[in-house]
């Protein structure tokens, strides 16, 4: 299997579906990294453990991490199943970014950014990933969040271990249009 389709079914099994691959992440994310090398040869994906780790080392985004003895493997965000990554909240920098497609800006307008079915919003320390995030959905613009107004209006903020920010939700009065 190729690192980029691994990558993508790693994302389906440790972020969204585990059950689908008869998986069962414990409450922090994490799987037993035998127990999923075994579940994604019973579905026909044939992948190794240097595979598997190649992927972690190398992946451009950083999805995924390895337990300190490379037992076990998880997600370290975008998940749409309950888990608790053990997030310390941290005071963010003064502006995050948002990248989104503009066909979304009327309803981001009304509502805010909220988190849908996964457990958080994701931002940004920077406008271009921003940008990067918001081409995969069509016409990108990119959205300022005004983080630490928000921080110190109350909201919580998380940095993952691959330096993605994550926030419950963000107010329409917390965010701009980026120039």
């Amino acid at each position: 299997m190729q690192n980029q389709q691994l990558s993508k079914t790693l994302s389906y099994v440790l972020r969204h579906k585990p059950e689908a691959f008869g998986l069962q992440l414990d409450t922090q994310g994490w799987i037993d990294v035998t127990e999923l090398l075994r579940a994604l040869h019973a579905h026909g994906h044939e992948v190794t453990p240097n595979q598997l780790h190649e992927v972690v080392a190398t992946n451009d985004k950083q999805r995924f991490s390895l337990s300190a003895d490379g037992a076990k493997i998880r997600a370290n965000q975008g998940h749409s199943v309950a888990v608790d990554l053990e997030l310390t909240a941290v005071v963010p920098p003064e502006l995050l970014y948002h990248g989104t497609a503009t066909r979304f800006l009327d309803s981001i307008r009304k509502d805010g950014l909220r988190s849908g079915s996964r457990q958080h919003v994701h931002l940004s320390a920077d406008a271009e990933t921003a940008v990067t995030v918001g081409s995969r959905h069509g016409k990108p613009v990119v959205l300022t969040v005004q983080a630490g107004r928000l921080h110190r209006a109350g909201g919580l903020f998380y940095l993952s271990a691959n330096g993605v920010w994550l926030t419950e939700a963000v107010p329409p009065e917390y965010l701009g249009v980026a120039e």
